[in-house]
C-alpha cells in the first residue's frame, strides 16, 4: 500500500508541477544503483541528492554508504518533502531550490560535498537555470568530487539534451557516459562528471 501511495504522490506532484518533476516514473533499481555507485562506500563522506522524488535513489545510496556518511537531500516540492520525511526518517531532507544549494548546505554546516546525485529534470530548465545550478554544484564539490545525473535514452538527440551535454563538458574536466540501463522505464543512462 505504501508503494502505491508513494506512486500516487509522485504522479500528482508531476501533474501539478511538470516543470519541476520531469520524470515519467520513479527510477528503477538498476538505474538507482548506477547513480548511487559514485558515492564513496569505504569512508565517511557527504553526499547530496538533488530532486530525490520518492526516494528510490536515496535507498540505493543508503545501501551503499557507510553509517558514518552524511546523506542530504534537497527537494523543492512540498508533497515530496513530506513523503520523504515520513518514509525515510534517516534521510536529512532540506526543502529548497537547487539554485540556492550552497546556502542551503551552509545553513546545516556543510561546506564541501564528495558526491552529488541529481534527479533534476535538466532539459525542462532554461539555459540560465541550468548554468546557475551547475555553478552551485561546482562551488560545493570538493576537489575530485563527482556529480552524476541521468537522461532518458530516447531524448539523447534532442536539442535541449545536446545543450545540457555541452554544459556538462564546459563545467567539468571529465564527463563519462554510462551504457544504457535497458531495465529502466524508460531506458536511461547516466553522466558521471569530475574535476581533477
Amino acid at each position: 500500500m505504501t508503494a502505491a501511495r508513494d506512486l500516487l504522490t509522485f504522479v500528482s506532484s508531476a501533474v501539478r508541477s511538470p516543470g519541476v518533476i520531469g520524470a515519467v516514473a520513479p527510477s528503477g533499481r538498476a538505474l538507482s544503483d548506477l547513480l548511487a555507485s559514485v558515492a564513496p562506500a569505504d569512508r565517511a563522506s557527504t553526499v547530496v541528492e538533488l530532486g530525490p522524488g520518492t526516494g528510490v535513489v536515496s535507498q540505493a545510496l543508503r545501501r551503499r554508504l557507510p553509517p558514518e556518511a552524511r546523506h542530504v537531500a534537497v527537494e523543492l516540492d512540498r508533497s515530496m518533502v513530506s513523503l520523504l520525511r515520513r518514509n525515510l526518517p534517516w534521510l536529512e531532507v532540506l526543502e529548497g531550490d537547487a539554485k540556492d544549494l550552497q546556502k542551503l548546505l551552509a545553513d546545516v554546516g556543510i561546506t564541501g560535498v564528495d558526491a552529488i546525485v541529481s534527479g533534476l529534470p535538466w532539459t525542462l530548465f532554461s539555459r540560465e537555470a541550468q548554468r546557475g545550478i551547475m555553478e552551485q554544484v561546482n562551488r560545493v564539490l570538493v576537489p575530485g568530487g563527482v556529480f552524476t545525473t541521468f537522461a532518458y535514452a530516447h531524448v539523447m538527440n534532442l536539442p535541449t539534451q545536446r545543450r545540457f551535454r555541452d554544459l556538462l563538458q564546459e563545467s567539468f574536466d571529465e564527463v563519462a557516459v554510462t551504457p544504457i540501463v535497458w531495465r529502466n522505464v524508460p531506458p536511461a543512462l547516466a553522466y558521471q562528471c569530475r574535476n581533477r
